[in-house]
C-alpha cells in the first residue's frame, strides 16, 4: 500500500512532473484558525529543484492564506498533494516547511528562471518547499478523469495588465494583504518585479 521515499527522485518525481494539478494545505498554528486548501494548475508552475525541494508561482486571482500561514513565526508547515486521475492509481504528499520570495527579494531573479515561458504579470510570490516527509498511498478510491486542456483564462485576464495594473488589482482586493484571521500575507503595494 504506501511508501515513504527519503528523496524526490525518479518515478516519484516524473509522477509529479506529470500531474496537470495539484493541491497545497496550510492553517495557521491558532487551533480556530482557517485550514486553506488550494487547487494548483497551469502548466509549468510547478518545477522540482532538487531531490528536497519544489517552488510554485503564487499567482494572483485569489486571496493569500498560503503565503500568510508561510509567514506566520513558528509555522511555515505546508503539504503539495498529487493524484492520479489517469494511469495506475496513487496518491502522493510531500509535507514541509514553506516559504513565499516576493518579487523584490534577491533570490527572485534566479528562481523565476525555472519558470521559462510561463511567468507573466500576476506572479506575486514563488513558494518554495523543503520537503519533510515524502508518502504515497494507494489511491483507490479516486475516480478516473480525462485531462483535457489547459485553461488559458488566467493567463489572458492578467496578461492584459501592467505591473502597475496589477499591482492596483492586488491592492484593492480583500484578504491579499491579510488573511482571513488577520495575518499578514503579501506585501502591500507588491514589490514590482525585478528581471
Amino acid at each position: 500500500m504506501g511508501k515513504r521515499y527519503e528523496r524526490i527522485e525518479g518515478r516519484i518525481r516524473d509522477f509529479i512532473e506529470q500531474q496537470p494539478v495539484f493541491f497545497t494545505a496550510t492553517a495557521p498554528l491558532d487551533g480556530d484558525g482557517h485550514v486553506n486548501l488550494s487547487p494548483k494548475g497551469r502548466a509549468g508552475t510547478l518545477v522540482v529543484i532538487d531531490e528536497q525541494t519544489l517552488a510554485y508561482l503564487d499567482f494572483g486571482g485569489s486571496g493569500a492564506e498560503t503565503v500568510a500561514h508561510l509567514r506566520e513565526p513558528g509555522n511555515g508547515r505546508i503539504t503539495l498533494m498529487w493524484c492520479a486521475f489517469e494511469g495506475p492509481p496513487k496518491v502522493l504528499r510531500v509535507h514541509g516547511s514553506g516559504e513565499a520570495v516576493f518579487r523584490d527579494d534577491p533570490r527572485w531573479p534566479a528562481l523565476i528562471t525555472h519558470f521559462a515561458g510561463v511567468d507573466g504579470p500576476s506572479a506575486r510570490a514563488i513558494v518554495v518547499v523543503h520537503a519533510r516527509r515524502i508518502s504515497d498511498a494507494c489511491g483507490f478510491a479516486v475516480p478516473f478523469m480525462t485531462y483535457q486542456e489547459e485553461r488559458t483564462q488566467h493567463a489572458e485576464h492578467f496578461g492584459r495588465k501592467t505591473d502597475d495594473e496589477f499591482a492596483a488589482y492586488c491592492a484593492k482586493k480583500e484578504h491579499v494583504g491579510v488573511s482571513l484571521d488577520g495575518l499578514p500575507a503579501l506585501p502591500l503595494p507588491l514589490p514590482p518585479r525585478t528581471e
